[in-house]
């Protein structure tokens, strides 16, 4: 078995190699993986989840073993994971590695390949929600599918905001402006929402048609980052249907409701990219991608560290 370094993995991940992995692998490797609905196990402080992946064509097996803190000492410490390559036949351990910027990149990641698909060739603003690791791999990640002039960014208050801009527009080519929550959402063409959120960041009335929306944070039944006149406004995709129905509070909720239904759902990610089901059909619709997090992308990340 190979250990690994997180310096190391961040070293030796291409943010542009892995948009590419996840992009090929929900199109041509999805049908042939096993991808169980990741177990939610309840700590103290937290939750624990499992999330394997066995790719029966590709002869692959991976998983991922993650802790979400309720209360961390430090916000960027707040979700902890480990990622290992296993041998498929023998079950024994081929790569071990620590996997938070390999969660950090893959999530962006994913969220550009939806970009890719659902935004319009003209975005201009790029509109982040959260001040953490996950707003700053959008950050840095998305431009590499849209050609954005702008980037907002909407942190817990002014000053974070403020912060968190001056820092990260040193590190990217790109003006970042700190912006309140009504600003970030009524003038970004492309929004990614990367918080801790359990109710909505904003009013969807403000959003403008032709927006694109990638919500990151959420992964629970009960917490959503969006109301629901933001999804009954929108053409909507997820990662994965199981997943989705399981977790995604931005969904369910509005499905409790009466507002939406399953059939209200437009794809998944592999019937996206694989050009099964046509999504954005004119300039003005709202497009969503709910993302609550798949071990495939995981599996296409990690097997990049292989040869690096």
């Amino acid at each position: 078995m190979i250990t690994l370094t997180e310096d190391q993995v961040r070293s030796r991940l291409d943010p542009t190699r892995v948009i590419f992995a996840i992009e090929a692998a929900f199109r041509d490797r999805y049908l042939s993986t096993v991808i169980p609905t990741r177990t939610h196990m309840d700590l103290e402080d937290g939750i624990f989840l499992i999330m394997p992946c066995y790719d029966r064509a590709g002869h692959a097996l991976g998983i991922k073993l993650v802790v979400v803190q309720d209360k961390p000492a430090r916000p960027e410490d707040r979700i902890q994971a480990t990622y290992m390559l296993l041998d498929p036949e023998t079950g024994c351990p081929r790569r071990l590695m620590p996997a938070n910027y390999l969660t950090d990149l893959r999530t962006a990641a994913t969220s550009a390949v939806a970009t890719k698909f659902l935004a319009r060739e003209d975005a201009k603003n790029l509109g982040v929600f959260g001040t953490g690791r996950q707003a700053r791999a959008h950050i840095k990640v998305l431009p590499l599918v849209r050609r954005f002039k702008r980037v907002l960014v909407c942190g817990k208050d002014a000053g974070q905001s403020r912060a968190f801009a001056q820092n990260i527009s040193a590190e990217i080519n790109l003006p970042v402006e700190p912006a309140d929550a009504r600003t970030c959402a009524a003038e970004s063409d492309v929004i990614c929402t990367c918080t801790t959120s359990q109710t909505p960041l904003f009013d969807g009335n403000l959003l403008r048609p032709g927006t694109h929306l990638n919500l990151v944070g959420a992964f629970q039944p009960h917490a959503r980052e969006v109301d629901s006149n933001t999804i009954e406004r929108a053409r909507v995709v997820v990662d994965t249907y199981d997943g989705a129905l399981a977790e995604a509070g931005d969904l369910l909720i509005p499905m409790r409701e009466g507002l939406i239904a399953r059939p209200n759902i437009a794809a998944d990610l592999h019937e996206l990219v694989s050009g099964h089901n046509a999504v954005r059909t004119s300039a003005d619709q709202i497009t969503v991608f709910k993302s609550v997090g798949c071990a495939l992308e995981d599996l296409a990340a990690a097997e990049l560290l292989i040869a690096a």
